[in-house]
């Protein structure tokens, strides 16, 4: 019986040519960030438990990969019944590594730091079409900023990045906690509710309007029910911009027009250490939003002992690549990919094909060397669907990068 060789469970392998198109991706996001005055970071993939479990992560935090202790602090544990074996943990989310990293190295750190942060991250959940155990984030986060200043930047920078990979139709949904906390006033919820409360409203485009009334009723009381009814049929497509928005909004649209936000005070979003203004990216071709973010100005504070304001977006990286064609992302690939087909191995052809390589490279291209098959067109057709468009053949002749004939593969 053969073997098992398939990735674990939610994990991915990734082709060449799929490598290529994350990449281009990942890269144009980050250039666009990097254009805009965010300066790239790196934290480890690893985290102390304490601090994964310590509140920060929401639910998330429940599946966390856990790291056994090691060595002789594992024997330790074991032999003195210590119900925790685990000491570490893989990262679920950037932000609470960025929190850590932010208190780790604040006095090195310009007074307002705009960072940004991609990589993997690890989330130990029942793996499903779009779920993942591992999968990459892209945030940005300004640190040090408590004006409205740093909301409009991230958003607009935000959707800088997207239309870099031609993703030119996503809107931005916004609320303000602040809001959502007078709402719940509003529907009669006691301040020991509200969390609850949220979480019902939260499943709003999942259990509509109807199921949402329901739940509020079962969790509290007719009354509330009956006042969430009217409010929920209350709102319409034209909403008035409430005043701790209207900044935000005025801005975005100064550059974009409008459209491009749209103010939804029934966006919750499920994190509970949200303190301000909320984001969600949404796309009329993806079933689920590809971003979301928001104000966390009491999260920095837990490692420092003083409030810092802090607040970041991140955009979902693994539903932005499915939105992206190939034929936009080989509009950013600039660089031609040629393939140089040896007309046999023996030295002398080898080391011609090695200084018309490295010729070519110092004029921009990418370049393959190959040995020529028998069949040449299979191999011209696979290496096609790797993206190679050009290829020359080495011989006796190639003396000079003149005497290469380069032909498109057709």
């Amino acid at each position: 019986m053969a073997k098992d060789v398939n990735p674990p469970r939610g994990m991915r392998d990734f082709l060449p040519h799929e490598k290529l198109k994350r990449d281009l991706v990942l890269g144009a996001i980050r250039s666009t960030y990097q254009a805009h005055g965010y300066q790239e970071i790196e934290t480890p993939a690893l985290e102390d438990i304490s601090r994964l479990t310590s509140g920060q992560g929401g639910d998330n935090e429940k599946l966390a990969f856990r790291v056994l202790k090691r060595g002789e602090e594992l024997e330790k544990a074991m032999a003195h019944g210590v119900e925790d074996l685990a000491d570490l943990g893989l990262r679920y989310d950037l932000t609470v590594p960025l929190t850590r990293y932010y208190a780790t190295n604040r006095a090195k750190l310009p007074r307002v730091f705009k960072a940004i942060q991609t990589g993997p991250v690890w989330r130990a959940e029942r793996p499903q079409k779009g779920r993942y155990r591992q999968f990459v984030q892209c945030d940005i986060d300004i640190i040090g900023d408590s004006s409205v200043l740093a909301e409009i930047d991230l958003l607009i920078s935000s959707l800088d990045a997207l239309g870099a990979i031609g993703v030119d139709d996503a809107t931005i949904r916004v609320n303000h906690r602040v809001l959502l906390s007078n709402l719940l006033d509003g529907l009669g919820i006691p301040a020991d509710g509200k969390a609850s409360a949220m979480i019902t409203i939260d499943k709003l485009d999942k259990i509509y309007a109807e199921g949402v009334v329901r739940e509020l009723g079962e969790k509290f009381d007719s009354q509330v029910a009956q006042t969430a009814a009217g409010w929920l049929s209350s709102l319409g497509s034209n909403l008035e911009i409430p005043d701790e928005l209207r900044e935000i909004f005025a801005a975005v649209e100064a550059k974009f027009g409008p459209g491009r936000l749209r103010f939804d005070p029934t966006l919750v979003r499920g994190m509970g250490y949200y303190t301000g203004a909320i984001f969600e990216i949404e796309h009329p071709e993806s079933g689920s939003s590809i971003g979301g973010g928001g104000r966390y100005d009491g999260m920095v504070g837990r490692w420092l002992g003083e409030d810092v304001p802090a607040v970041g977006i991140s955009i979902g990286f693994e539903r932005v690549v499915d939105l992206v064609t190939v034929e936009k992302v080989a509009a950013a690939a600039e660089k031609p990919k040629l393939v140089l087909v040896l007309d046999s191995t023996n030295p002398e052809i080898i080391s011609l094909a090695i200084l018309r390589q490295a010729e070519l490279i110092e004029q921009g291209y990418q370049v393959r060397l190959e040995e020529r098959p028998k069949k040449l067109n299979i191999l011209l057709e696979n290496l096609a669907e790797q993206g190679f468009n050009h290829f020359a053949i080495i011989n006796v002749n190639s003396q000079s990068l003149e005497t290469l004939e380069i032909k498109p593969i057709a």
